[in-house]
């Protein structure tokens, strides 16, 4: 494991939280690069500046993560005037997929600004310099090229996974493939924020540390005694000439995708389940976005004890939504087959507060945004009766999020 030094911890931070007005939380942003953001239909959080950080990556990065977060926060002077979830001292968090290679990373930023329940509030950590807005500016041209993994190559990937299922070495997995987009300027993630934002209200639309993305699959939300997720796994497009009642039925019907779909579900509830006295499952069900349709499920518990986000986190991940089952077994084929690093894609996204309470989502339909490039990614989850081509096609819907918000359709 290793840790990079967390900046501008050795003084006694104040963090002062009070009420706030206006409710465009991603309009609040001020800068094209470095944005902080965990918004779904308006509410969330967003941030800028950066007052700490901290840098992880191995086996032990959740546990890492969870024990400087607890150290630094005990250490802070904090008035909250509002005292809501999310209020007080947040870190916008990002963790990598594996447990190697990947770099997990904290960012405890100078400026928050939450929006709930229809309260407005500001939380700033240290002392805090006012910025300006800058103009947000989008693309004129992009340029799309193959990434490590291209699609012949993913194709042949899943054949092979489907192979390796039939002759029973696992039952499920879940296999990416990236392309990169080039544009003629400096992307400015805000301008794919905000694209994402208003195609797609239902997901979390997120950005930390150059990762940005909207994900309709959360992960975990703890408030308190309560743990709750949303499963998702199963997936149908559209189709030119069916209509999306007959798709939905189909897919609600089909034996493939209840499969794959009641393997995400059991491998999230089997990882919770020491941690809860109680557990509930319901669904599945269908949540239909622009792009694709997936069955759903919602599951709920009553937490024995207090773990935090972060602990509980490390158990659950990587469910069967984002890796396989058994889960060794598709972990380790993941790594033979797509041969790239994931990075931080479909790993945990999103925050946590003081009180170790906060949301984590998976880190799907994003990109890794570095200047000019952006990398993006998407997956399938796959069972002995996938088809490549299928998958394929499903892996080209699953891109079209990103790709639509930095064209700026």
């Amino acid at each position: 494991m290793t840790t990079a030094p967390v900046s501008r911890t050795r003084q006694r931070l104040r963090v002062h939280t009070r009420r706030a007005i206006g409710d465009d939380l991603l309009g609040r942003l001020p800068s094209p690069t470095g944005a902080l953001s965990w918004v779904r239909d308006g509410a969330g959080l967003v941030g800028w500046g950066e007052a700490a950080r901290f840098e992880v990556s191995g086996p032990d990065r959740f546990a890492a993560a969870d024990r400087w977060w607890r150290e630094f926060t005990a250490d802070l002077d904090v008035d909250d005037e509002v005292a809501h979830p999310g209020t007080g001292p947040v870190a916008f968090v990002s963790m990598a997929f594996a447990d190697s290679p990947g770099r997990s990373v904290l960012v405890v930023p100078e400026v928050v600004v939450g929006r709930r329940d229809g309260r407005t509030w500001l939380t700033t950590i240290g002392d805090v310099a006012p910025r300006e807005i800058a103009p947000v500016r989008g693309p004129a041209r992009i340029r799309y090229a193959d990434g490590e993994l291209p699609v012949t190559a993913y194709r042949e990937a899943v054949r092979e996974a489907v192979a390796r299922m039939r002759a029973g070495e696992l039952d499920k997995v879940v296999l990416a493939h990236d392309l990169l987009a080039v544009a003629d300027r400096e992307i400015d993630h805000r301008f794919v924020l905000d694209g994402l934002a208003r195609r797609y209200p239902d997901c979390w639309v997120y950005a930390v540390d150059g990762l940005v993305g909207a994900t309709p699959e959360l992960l975990l939300r703890r408030s308190g005694r309560v743990v709750d997720s949303r499963v998702l796994a199963g997936t149908t497009w559209p189709r030119d000439g069916v209509p999306d009642d007959e798709l939905a039925a189909a897919l609600l019907t089909s034996a493939k995708d209840r499969e794959e779909h009641g393997y995400a579900v059991a491998s999230l509830v089997d990882a919770l389940r020491p941690f809860c006295s109680s557990l509930s499952v319901d669904g599945p069900s269908v949540l239909r976005l622009p792009n694709v349709s997936h069955l759903s499920s919602d599951v709920i518990g009553e937490l024995r004890g207090a773990p935090s986000l972060l602990a509980l986190g490390a158990a659950v991940h990587p469910t069967a939504a984002v890796g396989g089952t058994p889960r060794a077994a598709a972990t380790r084929l993941i790594g033979e087959l797509e041969g790239v690093d994931r990075g931080r894609y479909a790993g945990p996204v999103g925050w946590v507060d003081g009180a170790g309470d906060g949301e984590l989502g998976i880190a799907l339909r994003c990109a890794r945004v570095r200047g000019r490039t952006a990398r993006l990614f998407a997956g399938c989850g796959l069972v002995a009766e996938s088809d490549p081509d299928t998958e394929v096609r499903e892996a080209h819907a699953k891109m079209r999020p990103f790709r639509d918000a930095l064209e700026g359709r």
